[in-house]
């Protein structure tokens, strides 16, 4: 009897299972704090679309009219006071530093943020290399960071982007 009762049982699971949408949306975000000395903050979002990752960013309090490196770090702390707990760039696949663009690049490269007159940016892009899914480029509980310069996409391994202004950890919804 217990044994075709746990059978009926998993069955019903396992039909439960089934009827539960696939298609949900995986969606993290990151709140983004002043380091010590800075005023800068924000907030970023990450969206899984299909194979590619949806950021969306927004930022205030930066030096106006300049551009400030924007990644993903390996390791989601920000308890140093000035982001260097989150270490260096997410870089799973043992790539180069490089411009957000390239195949060969740190998967947590992203695009330089442009703040306007007012010290506002935003940024909205897809990009490959990373995921919210389980596997090497999942970034979920990563660090993100605003840098003071702008990432000149060449120097290593960091682009030569200055000092860390904000940082986040990346939450899954």
């Amino acid at each position: 009897m217990k044994t075709a009762f746990a059978a009926v049982a998993a069955t019903i699971l396992l039909t439960a299972c089934e009827t539960v949408p696939t298609d949900t949306p995986l969606v993290a975000s990151a709140a983004l704090q002043p380091t010590k000395g800075s005023k800068t903050f924000g907030e970023a979002t990450f969206e899984q679309v299909g194979d590619k990752v949806l950021v969306v960013a927004f930022l205030q309090n930066l030096k106006p009219g300049q551009e400030h490196g924007f990644h993903i770090h390996e390791v989601g702390d920000c308890s140093s006071g000035d982001g260097m707990s989150t270490k260096g760039h997410f870089n799973p696949f043992n790539k180069p530093h490089a411009h957000y663009g390239s195949a060969e690049r740190h998967a947590g490269d992203l695009p330089n943020l442009k703040a306007d007159k007012k010290g506002f940016a935003n940024i909205r892009i897809e990009l490959d290399q990373i995921t919210l899914r389980p596997g090497p480029g999942n970034i979920v509980g990563r660090g993100v960071i605003v840098h003071t310069d702008p990432d000149d996409y060449k120097s290593q391994p960091t682009g030569n982007a200055g000092a860390r202004i904000a940082c986040g950890v990346i939450q899954l919804h």
